[in-house]
């Protein structure tokens, strides 16, 4: 049984958000340099792969996970 929270969609206003800035606008860094931190340290996973470039595209439909928290990219309707 899986015990981590639930996946939170985090709206997206482009087609495409840096890896980066993501992790920034749902709240799990607090600045670049914190993202840095954590992708170099190989905490984020991207679709349950290791990832750890700042710059990555993520897309709508794409699951990012740091520690427990995990959140889904949402692209916002207009």
């Amino acid at each position: 049984m899986d015990h981590r929270p639930p996946i939170r969609d985090v709206d997206i206003r482009d087609e495409t958000i840096r890896l980066g800035q993501l992790l920034k606008l749902a709240g799990l860094v607090e600045d670049g340099a914190g993202a840095r931190e954590v992708l170099e340290a190989g905490e984020v996973t991207v679709n349950g792969r290791d990832e750890t470039r700042r710059g990555r595209q993520v897309v709508p439909g794409d699951v990012v996970a740091l520690g427990d928290a995990r959140i889904r990219v949402h692209r916002a309707r207009s």
